[in-house]
This record gives structure tokens, sequence and C-alpha cells, in this order.
């Protein structure tokens, strides 16, 4: 199934060459025709077939000269000179280095369409488990959030606004969180069976270990996701702190474990292949996080955690409905990584899914 994904190799280029570019103009430029090509639903040779690449918003001359090179040659030798040239070749390369892993939407498409017995697809799909409202950092409401998920098929969706450890995110306080549930059972009775709303929460993981909610400020809450938002950029090893969260009870899915960003960090070191035996001895589903600069965990490391034996959470992240399309982005990753819909948790029934929820508590 894998495949030069070249429209992420033209959006590197083009982020490399706006890294290198002395005016703040010229540098936005790029960054936008780098964005505009990740963004493209189809792969660039194959909008080239009649010879001549379709207006593209957001791609000038010099953008368009790039993507020719990277079509005729894999590369740009005009961003290479202009590297060179800039004194930034170690910079570059670390940040060539971060992207490791990611998808273009192009090849999440490609990806989705390929037909495979026994890996999970979009027909699976029930249901986002990670997402944010207004309550937190979300733009939307949730039933905004709701009306979106219905309108693309799915009978379910977790919101899992921020906790109170993570302010800089307008985390909840407990007050705001007993008031969501509130809401949440309010909008499940007007739906009458016909849609479900989990009461989330999207737990902070402490430099120890432990979630910055603990015992009765749970309460009410059906699922817990345990992120990483700090030490993110050390290089210490992390492997106990991930430990310990598994183990803490409560806990149903280690989200975005390690908290990496395209371009701009790694996200915490761990041995991995031990987290992964802890999270599938305690069950606890471990994070496919969709958002286009996370891929987290992409389908390298998922492959790892299926071969321990992981169950799994598809997720897009989204603070708009907009952004459930993100779905298809952990998907994907997924698919590469041989993952069935029986692993995954956003595929199953919903008695199962309580079931289960029920049993982590």
């Amino acid at each position: 199934m894998a495949a030069v994904d070249i429209n992420g190799v033209v959006t590197g280029a083009l982020r490399d060459f706006a890294a290198v570019q002395q005016s703040t103009q010229s540098r936005w430029g790029y960054k936008r025709a780098a964005s505009a090509i990740r963004r493209l639903e189809r792969a660039l040779p194959d909008l080239m077939a009649g010879g001549e690449l379709p207006r593209i918003h957001g791609i000038g001359p010099a953008s368009l000269r790039i993507i020719h090179e990277v079509l005729e040659h894999g590369y740009s030798p005009t961003v290479e000179r202009a590297v060179s040239a800039s004194g930034q070749s170690a910079e570059i390369a670390r940040r060539r280095a971060l992207r490791t892993g990611f998808l273009s939407r192009a090849e999440v498409v490609r990806l989705l369409a390929i037909e495979v017995d026994g890996l999970v697809s979009v027909s699976d799909y029930r249901g986002d488990c990670q997402m944010h409202s207004t309550w937190s950092d979300g733009i939307e409401t949730i039933a905004q959030l709701a009306d979106g998920a219905r309108a693309r098929g799915w009978s379910r969706i977790a919101v899992t606004d921020h906790s109170k450890g993570l302010p800089i995110a307008g985390g909840m306080s407990l007050e705001a969180m007993r008031a969501q549930q509130q809401e949440i059972d309010a909008l499940n009775e007007e739906a009458a069976g016909m849609f479900r709303i989990l009461k989330g929460v999207e737990a902070n993981i402490l430099a120890d270990g432990r979630l910055d909610l603990e015992g009765d400020e749970l309460a009410g809450v059906e699922l817990v996701l345990a992120a990483p938002h700090s030490k993110l950029r050390s290089l210490d090893d992390q492997t106990g702190r991930l430990l310990t969260v598994i183990e803490t009870p409560g806990v149903h899915v280690l989200a975005h474990p390690r908290g990496r960003m395209s371009d701009s960090r790694a996200g915490l070191a761990a041995d991995w292949d031990r987290v992964f035996a802890a999270a599938a001895a305690q069950r606890v589903a471990i994070e496919l996080d969709g958002d286009p600069a996370r891929q987290d965990l992409d389908y390298t490391l998922a492959d790892r955690a299926r071969e321990a034996g992981c169950l799994f959470a598809l997720d897009s992240d989204a603070h708009d409905s907009a952004a459930f399309v993100y779905t298809d982005t952990a998907l994907a990753h997924a698919r590469l990584a041989s993952i069935s819909p029986d692993r995954v948790i956003n595929c199953w029934p919903l008695p199962r899914l309580l079931d289960w929820l029920d049993d982590r508590r």
C-alpha cells in the first residue's frame, strides 16, 4: 500500500524554501503554498495528466517552478541551492527529520480507496472519540459538533474538552465539567436514542505520570483520554511517565502519545515497545490522532502497537466539525499499520464500547 507521497515531498520542499527566506512576506507566501499542496485531494501527477497543473489558490510562479522540479527530479535544485547558501543546512535537516511518517491529504485519499480485506475502513467507523467544544478551546458548541457528526453518518461522538490542568487551552474547572455533563444529558435526551454523546475529558499527564484529575473529580466522566502536554522537547526517557498513566484506573485512551508536531518537535522519548505491552495488558487504547500537524502515532509505531496486541482510538482532535475529516488521516495510518476494525474502539457497536468503558473505570 505504501508509495512515494509526492504531494508530501513537494510540501516539504516548499516549507524548506520558506524557512530560508529573508522577508516575512516571502516566508508566509511559501508556507501558504505548502499548505495548499498538502490539502490537495489528488496527487500532483494526476492533476497534471493533461500536461499543465490547474490553477491552485496560493501557488505562484516560483512555487510552481519548485513543483515542476520535484516532479522531474524527485527534489528541487532551486530549494537545495537556497538551503546551502543560507547557512541553515543543519536546521533544515532537523526539520526534515521531524516530517517522518506524515501523510498528505492526497495520500490519505489514495490509501482509503484501496480495498483490502480485514483492514479498518471508513465504512466501519461509527464515531470520533476526541474533539473540543466551546467549553475549552473549540469554536463550536456540543450541539453543532453533534450535527456535524450526524452529517457524516456517525451514530455517536465523545466530547473531550481539556481538563483544569491545561489553562492555556481553556481547561475546564470542575464546576464547568459538571455543567457540561448536564448539557450532554439534555442533548442525549433530545436525541431519543438515535445518537449518543459520550461525556469525556482530555486529562493532562503530569511530569510524574499522574493525571491532573483523580478520584471523585472524574465522577460522571464516561471516557478519559490521557495526553502529554509538557516535556515534549525533553530528550529524557519518559517511559516511566507513560507506564504510570497507563496503569492508572479510569484511563481509557493514551492520546497523541508522542506529542509530536510536524517541522517543530519530535515529542517525548520512550521505550515504545514497553509502553505498548503495558497498554495491551491494561486494555488501554492507543490513539492515532489525525490532526495533519500531529499524525500521532504514525503508522510505523502503530504497527508495533498492533503487534503488541493494543487496542486503538482513531480520532480527529477536532476543534470544529469541519475538522472531522481528520479522522480520514487516522484511518489511513491504521490501514498502513494493518489494523483491523475489531481492534478500533471507534468501530465497535455502542454496547461493546460502553462495556469496555465500564471495565476500565
